[in-house]
């Protein structure tokens, strides 16, 4: 069974503006302090922001477990505090520059980048799966690369920046494209490839250590798993769990087809970088509300199309993993509610920031209870092994 583990970052705002509220540290300080909660919380770049890197799971459900409980402690909490928790790409409004959370690395990293830092006030869905090895970790970072597209455009959930509609599904997408390692990773010949490259990056262009290392699909230096990191943060539970599903079940495939080796190569050498970083840009103007690339076709074509014809793809990995049930549902949800950007942007047009504020306070406990209704001492605990989630870190991406 692929293992799995889950980084959603959280933004904390104002519930009259919407702009970011320094609140990080203090919620931290206080999920810290239980046992249950302590090793899969964790301060994040921003002040206003804190992450759950999960524990490691086997199945969906008890990722679910977990995911909503985090995401009902951290609203109750916002709630006692009289802020609004978010989980969106982008704020929908902010200041010129962020406050940063005071450890050396995180500095460093400011120092090191300047202006850059201005803008980059974002919250992502990281994804961690587990690979046999570094070399099996190659294999697969060759073979999804042609996805990233879909994946990006599926995940978008930024549409807003400093008070305005971008125009852009993920927004988030087109401020990472500013740090010196983004988007679409190169193509790989073995793990030993990867190694010696991602090192000579180091001390270049404002990489200050491997972590910096932001392509959206990369090896974890700390893990024995690959990262997915495409990802806008994403509105309610359900949608970050069908990421995960999809991004599984691309690990199994990948790693399942005959010559898994020389098949992601192949793929790879069909999909230059030049192509994958065009689509990627396609899919964060546009999300799933046109057309994305198809590495099938080699082309754009309708996004659902695209979306329908990577399940049927993916069908025996998720019936194998007990996913296919879900991802179906989601795949029909998608169709019908929009991806997060289209709500945020429907919100938005419909009511203004009030409107926004409703479905950002709604969607972040969705199919739980109400942040309101919630004894912060009654929620339940991840289960799974916290011990790795204490391991992954902390990212600026």
């Amino acid at each position: 069974m692929a293992t799995f583990g889950i980084e959603e970052e959280f933004q904390f705002l104002d519930p009259e503006t919407l702009r970011p509220v320094d609140a990080g540290a203090t919620v931290f300080e206080t999920l810290s302090a239980t046992t249950d909660w302590r090793e899969v919380t964790h301060r994040e770049f921003l002040a206003s922001q804190i992450e759950h890197a999960s524990a490691v799971f086997e199945q969906i459900d008890d990722a679910h477990v977990a995911l909503t409980g985090f995401r009902r402690l951290v609203a109750a909490h916002a709630a006692e505090l009289g802020v609004v928790v978010a989980s969106i790409g982008t704020p929908p409004d902010t200041t010129a520059f962020p406050s940063i959370t005071d450890t050396e690395r995180y500095h460093r990293i400011v120092r090191t980048m300047d202006a850059v830092i201005a803008d980059h006030q974002v919250s992502g869905l990281h994804v961690h799966v587990g690979i046999p090895n570094r070399e099996a970790g190659v294999i697969v970072l060759n073979a999804v690369r042609p996805w990233l597209p879909l994946l990006t455009a599926i995940a978008s959930n930024s549409p807003l920046w400093r008070g305005q509609d971008t125009g852009h599904d993920s927004w988030r997408t087109v401020l990472l494209r500013r740090w010196t390692t983004s988007g679409c990773p190169p193509a790989f010949v073995d793990a030993a490839d990867y190694d010696r490259r991602i090192a000579r990056l180091l001390g270049i262009g404002g990489t200050v250590d491997l972590g910096v290392i932001m392509w959206d699909v990369r090896l974890s230096e700390h893990l024995p798993t690959i990262e997915f990191r495409m990802a806008d943060a994403q509105l309610d539970a359900r949608s970050t769990l069908f990421i995960a599903a999809l991004c599984r079940a691309l690990v199994a495939h990948s790693l399942g087809v005959p010559g898994a080796q020389s098949a992601a190569a192949r793929a790879s050498a069909e999909m230059p970088s030049e192509l994958l970083s065009a689509a990627l840009l396609h899919s964060a103007h546009y999300g799933m509300r046109q057309e994305v690339f198809d590495p099938i076709i080699g082309a754009l074509v309708p996004a659902h199309a695209c979306l329908a014809r990577l399940l049927r793809m993916l069908a025996p990995e998720l019936g194998q993993l007990a996913d296919l049930e879900m991802a179906t549902e989601a795949v029909a949800r998608l169709a019908v509610d929009g991806t997060g950007a289209q709500q945020q942007r429907a919100a938005f047009s419909r009511s203004g920031l009030p409107g926004l504020r409703r479905l950002l306070s709604a969607s972040v406990t969705a199919a739980t209870v109400t942040a309101a209704a919630v004894n912060p001492a009654t929620v339940s605990p991840p289960r799974g092994d916290a011990k790795v989630a204490a391991v992954v870190g902390s990212t600026v991406g």
